[in-house]
């Protein structure tokens, strides 16, 4: 009997109908990107202790701060910043998002950090590691519970598609489901037809400032939008 092939790429499917194709990370590349945010946050810790040591007494008091920030909240700053990753996770290409291919919300970035707590038991993250190494989607404890996901970045995030629109601020606010539609619809523009795309395009045009229209150059501030939305200014 044939065996499956083994598959990484996990389907997800956004409110508005758009199917995505996301990469997972495994172990190795999550171990790197932890391995280096350790190393970054000792290097801030280390360089505020020095400069803290002129504060005499108060010193303790902001060394527990501190380290309360940058265990807990250093993370949720980067995941909630355009990018949606760390400096580690950047380095090594990965971003995190809900599992429908959204941006990560703020409630679902506290929540698979504080949950870091669960996948360290029993020690050395021996639950996480456990349920990262069983799962295809490579999620652990903190992951399943926010419904989310670590993956290598899209081919559209890599400057691989559409380098030609330049990037574009939105003439009107866009939800973040929008912004997954429209960055979706920049990851397929290479595999449609000029005559398909511009009909797509047309349908966002409202965040050009001019609803309803259609043509070459809506297409082109649609797609410059997108690379707005996925952090390039």
């Amino acid at each position: 009997m044939a065996r499956p092939v083994l598959d990484t790429r996990v389907p997800a499917e956004t409110p508005e109908g758009i199917l995505l194709e996301l990469r997972p990370a495994g172990m190795p590349a999550r171990a790197c990107a932890f391995l280096l945010d350790s190393g970054i946050r000792l290097l801030i810790f280390y360089a505020v202790a020095l400069v803290s040591a002129l504060l005499g007494q108060l010193a303790p008091a902001l060394y527990l701060i501190l380290a309360f920030l940058l265990e807990w909240l250093y993370p949720v700053a980067f995941e909630l910043s355009p990018g949606g990753a760390t400096p580690g996770k950047r380095v090594l290409g990965l971003t995190v998002m809900m599992d429908n291919g959204l941006p990560i919300t703020p409630a679902a970035s506290l929540s698979r950090n504080l949950l870091r707590v669960a996948d360290f038991l029993p020690f050395l993250y021996a639950f996480g590691i456990v349920s990262v190494l069983l799962r295809k989607d490579f999620k652990r404890l903190g992951d399943l519970a926010a419904a989310t996901l670590v993956v290598y970045r899209p081919a559209a995030d890599r400057h691989t598609v559409l380098a030609e629109a330049p990037p574009v601020p939105p003439a009107i606010p866009v939800s973040s489901q929008d912004q997954a539609a429209v960055i979706a619809l920049a990851a397929r523009a290479p595999r449609l037809t000029p005559e398909r795309l511009d009909e797509l395009a047309g349908l966002a045009s409202a965040l050009t400032g001019e609803p309803g229209s259609a043509g070459p150059e809506v297409t082109r501030r649609v797609l410059g939008a997108a690379q707005w939305f996925l952090g390039r200014r």
